[in-house]
């Protein structure tokens, strides 16, 4: 009896607390859904509130790109051959192609017109072909492949460079030639120069004035001369030996001046590229041939760097320097310049590349930004395709007597650039 009394009170304990568990459990697992809920609650919240803010992040960046583009605009060269996009700023290009570096005019001038073109915000690649006719049609190539959109040439012989401007011509690219007219093309807009006629008039007239010509014609009394010109496949050079021609043939005809080499056409006297080495050598023939005591009285000459191969040539041959002829010359380099100073030379053509390479620029912006380039001369420069619209700027001469108010206080040049050891 007490046994069965223990075990009912056993059977109700386990009966109790199976029931006891087994509301725990359902509350535990209330408990546990209810917060998960909970979590499940915050968590989708905080998504909405990170949502919410990317969203404004993004208004505030739109804003912030569109304020960048208006202000700032960006480069876009399009290298990958698609069109820039829009509000964008595209940063033009332009090809500048120099002859030589030989002569230091040349190297001033594509430095002019480079630092010019880039204050104006342009793109500038500058190449300098080393009087190497291919190399130049190769970097004009290289330019055109880069999408320039104006070709600035100096050329080293233009008709070389006929199939090249074609390619220019046919890609949409305007070309201005720079103070060599480029020649047997329509592919040229522009050309920018000195009056190089002009050039050759004011040499003949220094040497008539100089020389006296006029009085020495009408007593009789004659000078010798032999003439030193420019290269034959460059343009300007026939334009000067003309305006020579124009001045001095009539002195050459009546027996006033005379030429005991004969040589006196285009042909006979031109040296090819301005090369101061031929011109040494063509001197130091006509000294042997013609004039071994130095009685040659003009070397009328187009171009400094001739002067300095004659001057060489004169004292190999063990020439006096006091007995040098009266020597031209054309581009007033620096040292031209002393050479006059010195009595060495007598004078040069001062053509002030500044000029000329603001010219040059001007005209780059006109094409480049829909306006007109300002032209004075629409008659002179033919190049056998038709007749190029020109600006042609004004050549100065230079002697002893004024080198020092117009190159030194036209600060073309220093003193100490001109003097310095």
């Amino acid at each position: 009896m007490f046994f069965q009394s223990v075990k009912k009170v056993k059977y109700y304990k386990y009966i109790i607390y199976g029931k006891l568990s087994l509301l725990m459990k359902r509350q535990l697992s209330c408990v546990i859904i209810i917060s998960m809920k909970r979590t499940i609650l915050i968590f989708l919240i905080l998504c909405l509130s990170l949502a919410g803010c990317k969203g404004a992040q993004g208004i505030r960046q739109d804003q912030n790109s569109e304020i960048t583009d208006t202000n700032e605009p960006a480069e876009d060269t399009h290298e990958d051959g698609n069109e820039p996009s829009e509000g964008r700023t595209v940063i033009k290009r332009v090809g500048v192609a120099m002859p030589t570096r030989t002569s230091e005019r040349w190297i001033n001038d594509g430095m002019s017109i480079k630092a010019r073109l880039e204050t104006l915000g342009y793109e500038v690649d500058l190449q300098y072909a080393d009087d190497d006719i291919d190399l130049q049609i190769s970097q004009i190539e290289s330019m055109i492949r880069n999408d320039v959109s104006c070709l600035v040439i100096s050329s080293i012989d233009s008709t070389r460079l006929v199939d090249v401007l074609k390619e220019a011509k046919n890609n949409g690219i305007a070309v201005i030639a720079y103070d060599r007219l480029l020649m047997d093309t329509d592919a040229v807009s522009y050309y920018a120069s000195f009056d190089n006629k002009e050039v050759g008039t004011l040499i003949g007239n220094y040497i008539e004035d100089r020389m006296n010509l006029e009085e020495a014609s009408r007593t009789g009394k004659s000078y010798t001369i032999e003439f030193f010109m420019g290269s034959p496949d460059d343009n300007n050079a026939l334009f000067l030996y003309t305006g020579v021609m124009d001045v001095l043939k009539s002195y050459i005809d009546n027996g006033t001046l005379v030429c005991r080499s004969g040589k006196t056409s285009f042909r006979e006297t031109c040296i090819l590229r301005w090369s101061d080495t031929k011109a040494e050598e063509m001197c130091s023939d006509l000294i042997r041939e013609y004039y071994r005591s130095g009685d040659l009285d003009i070397a009328c000459s187009a171009f400094d760097g001739f002067d300095y191969g004659i001057l060489r040539s004169w004292q190999r041959a063990g020439l006096s320097m006091e007995d040098l002829p009266l020597i031209t010359g054309q581009d007033a380099e620096k040292a031209a310049v002393k050479n006059i100073a010195e009595g060495r030379q007598a004078m040069t053509i001062y053509k002030d590349t500044r000029i000329l390479a603001a010219k040059c620029v001007t005209m780059v912006q006109a094409l480049l930004e829909g306006g007109k380039p300002e032209i004075n001369d629409t008659s002179q420069y033919n190049n056998n395709v038709l007749t190029v619209p020109s600006y042609l700027c004004t050549p100065v001469v230079i002697d002893k007597d004024n080198y020092e108010d117009v190159l030194i206080g036209g600060g073309y040049y220093t003193k100490e650039q001109l003097f310095a050891r």
